[in-house]
């Protein structure tokens, strides 16, 4: 296994995002006036980013060494945080979620497929083991609930029974072949050896047997030795295999859904990057912990000499709630806090005052009126990033491997032991420093007695009377919440899963990637569209959408809780054109839970108002708690449909609109669970709520030419199908007849022409192209007018 490949694919990574670092500091931090200028440079640094994350996102799928695995890692969640901040600001600059960048792909000399966004494999393999039970719990609920049918044993059909009885046929004539040839082998043997007896026995020749069967015998042995132990480097075998104690993993043994298509060799590669690193804990503590509680003592004993020097008593012991004596030690000087201490104190009285005056005398203050423009700052500047920190952290952790330590010689990629000693002694020093601030703060209090007299009864008093505060606060909270989201609280997390699972409202994922939904670029349909008009995105602009927004958020913590929030997304289009499969796809790729709450799905379920607040608060405890999690609503026109509601179905709807800004405000930054809504006819709404409701709307449009005909959607579906194209079938015309047709229609074409008895026919009846336009013909197509609808 190539691993030092991947190790300089890391290093020369490393170096260009260094380069993009020093660039940020030179041209983001200035101030611009020239719009276009500071599009290009947004662009061009959004492209240089993706081909960084797309290098790193490889060379941190296939090293083994686990350090090295997670300062890729650290660096790899910076970059795509740092890529959804340019993103941000390009739609701010270009009003607009598509941009076109064919100039600075062709400067850059880059194609447009360079621009796709890779979906990182650690989203998956890092939780496998998690969500393979999940979806094995979630099978068995659904199953004895009756919602998920037992997949029937498929019968083999006639060319696979004579191709079985062939191999067999086969197998069995070489067997006899080969005892055949066994025994005209052995009776040749025994005609020598009866020569040789004849002729009488020769020792030499007898010694040079024996040598040659041990001879080979031990190269046999010293060979099979090597080549375990590079199978053992390659990660496809474990140390338990070779030596007989074990079996293949249970990952590769029950593979789910999650792993079709992933090959041996990745499941037991991954089984080697998850070996657990050594603990030196409790050797630091051995040898390390008594000059760690000495030095704590004499350096916060120290500080209390100096505050009171300073400020003429001693100070208070920092509560646990802001880190104990950790507070203490900060690179300043005494003199330094005793000013800002000063400072802050002349600062509230001012505050004080001034509010004080100013509600004394606050004059009537009347609204500007509003204008039909709004005169803005031309100037533009970089909003301050969340990331910068991570990646040039990242870069001082690769320093540390690269430039300190020998990779070329890290052939087995094992642990470093001074890097884990390294990260465990804080975690040393945090244990031990619980134990002296215990033992200091009573050294304090002795010491405020003995030298200022103080009792220390006015701070314990004082601390029972936030906790009086406190009981009376979560008192008046308890009271306010109805005794139906009340009663969940004694639920555990199984039980809730299962009742929402049962319900219909927590379903399985199709196993659908993102890559499934093809489509390819057009290069010639920069058309300049009219003043305000939002540009219909392509296929590959709506997979990067949902890359962005949907995707890459849910995957990682790190980005999640640091990147410009994004907490629901809509997907609008005609009936047909892939909604529902985005959403799966979501989840797929993500691992993520599926919360369905369709109006439709919601008949029966839940009613009233209470009903419909205790399954909120119940996807939010669960979605919460297995993160990450995704809820779709479909046909969200229905909820903001105008008009009164009739019947159960649309006041279901209406109620769930209701709930869904409450919703939405008690998911915070740590909280991976999206909204996503889906809908065929957005408007038939109000849009106004449509907008509240939904941060990122993405429109989603209807196959062009260039993805219908060739290789793309026609032809791929036929072959998925089991159907055999020849002569007799014309792509090309099947794509110009299929212009204003979804994704839906020619799926349901192929489908239903490419029945089970038509496939049995096939070999005597080739397919035809009019086939597949007769039935096409029964769908009604898009037409120009809905399109322009939703622009």
């Amino acid at each position: 296994f190539p691993t030092s490949t991947y190790i300089k694919l890391w290093a020369d990574t490393q170096r260009e995002l260094d380069i993009m670092l020093q660039r940020e500091r030179e041209e983001f931090l200035q101030p611009e006036e020239d719009l276009e200028k500071v599009m290009k440079m947004l662009a061009t640094a959004y492209v240089q980013y993706l081909e960084i994350f797309r290098n790193l996102e490889e060379a941190h799928d296939h090293l083994i060494h686990q350090q090295k695995r997670a300062a890729v890692r650290q660096v790899l969640d910076g970059v795509i945080g740092r890529i959804l901040e340019i993103k941000k600001e390009m739609v701010a600059l270009d009003k607009s979620e598509c941009h076109h960048m064919e100039d600075i792909l062709m400067d850059l000399q880059r194609v447009p497929e360079d621009i796709d966004i890779p979906i990182p494999k650690y989203f998956i393999k890092d939780n496998l083991s998690i969500l393979q039970d999940r979806e094995k719990f979630l099978e068995e609920i659904l199953l004895n609930a009756g919602l998920l049918e037992q997949e029937p044993v498929t019968a083999m059909t006639l060319e696979e029974g004579i191709m079985v009885v062939q191999v067999a046929e086969r197998a069995r004539q070489g067997r006899a072949r080969a005892a055949f040839m066994k025994r005209i082998y052995l009776e040749e043997k025994r005609q020598s050896q009866k020569e040789d007896q004849k002729k009488g026995k020769n020792p030499d020749a007898a010694a040079t047997c024996v040598q040659k069967v041990w001879r080979g015998y031990r190269q046999r042995k010293e060979t099979e030795k090597l080549r375990e132990e590079e199978m053992v480097f390659l990660g496809m075998k474990s140390a338990e295999m070779i030596n007989g104690t074990g079996s293949l993993p249970p990952d590769l043994e029950a593979m789910s859904s999650l792993q079709i298509g992933a090959g041996k060799a990745n499941v037991l590669q991954g089984e080697v990057q998850k070996r657990e690193e050594p603990s030196f804990r409790l050797e630091l503590r051995q040898t390390e912990g008594s000059y760690i509680k000495e030095t704590l003592q004499d350096q916060i004993s120290q500080c209390f000499i100096e505050c009171r020097h300073i400020t003429g008593r001693f100070p208070d012991y920092p509560p646990e709630n802001t880190g104990g004596s950790k507070a203490i030690f900060i690179e300043k000087h005494p003199e330094q806090v005793a000013e800002e201490l000063a400072a802050k104190r002349e600062a509230e009285q001012k505050e004080k005052e001034k509010n004080g005056k100013e509600e004394k005398e606050r004059p009537a203050v009347k609204k500007p009126p509003k204008v039909g423009k709004q005169i803005v700052d031309e100037s533009w500047k970089m909003t301050p990033s969340n990331f910068l920190s991570i990646l040039e952290e990242g870069s001082s952790q690769y320093k540390v491997f690269w430039e300190n330590r020998d990779n070329k010689s890290d052939f087995l990629q094992d642990h470093d032991p001074e890097l884990i000693k390294e990260e465990e002694r804080e975690e040393v020093e945090d244990e031990i420093r619980v134990q002296v601030d215990e033992v200091m703060q009573e050294k304090l209090l002795k010491l405020k007695q003995a030298v200022d007299g103080e009792t220390g009864a006015r701070q314990g008093k004082a601390g029972k009377g936030e906790k009086v505060r406190a009981a009376r606060w979560e008192k008046g909270r308890a009271v306010s919440i109805p005794c139906l989201v009340m009663s969940l609280a004694c639920r555990t997390i199984d039980s809730l899963y299962q009742e929402l699972a049962e319900a219909g409202l927590l379903i399985k994922v199709k196993n659908v990637n993102l890559s499934d939904y093809i489509g390819y670029y057009d290069c010639l349909r920069n058309i300049p569209r009219p003043a305000g008009a939002q540009p219909m995105p392509s296929i590959p602009e709506v997979r990067q959408l949902v890359t962005l927004y949907g995707i890459l958020p849910l995957g990682s913590q790190t980005v999640h809780e640091n990147a410009p929030l994004v907490k629901s997304l809509l997907l609008a289009g005609p009936a047909g054109v892939g909604k529902k499969m985005l959403v799966h796809a979501i989840c797929t790729e993500t691992g993520a839970n599926l919360f369905n709450l369709t109006p439709s799905n919601l008949v029966g379920k839940y009613p009233g108002r209470d009903g419909l607040l205790m399954l909120f608060h119940m996807i939010l405890k669960v979605g919460k708690e297995l993160q990450p999690s995704v809820v779709w609503i479909g046909g969200t026109e229905k909820l903001y449909s105008k008009g009164a509601a009739k019947g159960e179905e649309e006041m279901n709807a209406k109620r769930l609109a209701r709930m869904l800004l409450p919703f939405l405000r008690a998911l915070k930054p740590k909280d991976r669970v999206l909204l996503v809504g889906t809908s065929s006819r957005p408007f038939d709404g109000n849009p106004g709520p449509f907008c509240k409701a939904f941060q990122k709307i993405i429109v989603i449009p209807k196959p062009d030419y260039l993805t219908r005909c060739g290789k793309s959607l026609w032809k791929h579906y036929i072959l998925q199908s089991g159907g055999v194209l020849t002569k007799q079938v014309n792509l090309n015309c099947l794509a110009h007849v299929s212009d204003g047709f979804t994704q839906g229609h020619i799926v349901d074409a192929v489908h239903t022409v490419l029945s089970e008895l038509r496939l049995l026919q096939m070999s005597r009846k080739p397919l035809r192209t009019a086939e597949f336009v007769t039935s096409l013909a029964r769908h009604d197509p898009v037409y120009k007018e809905e399109e322009e609808t939703f622009q």
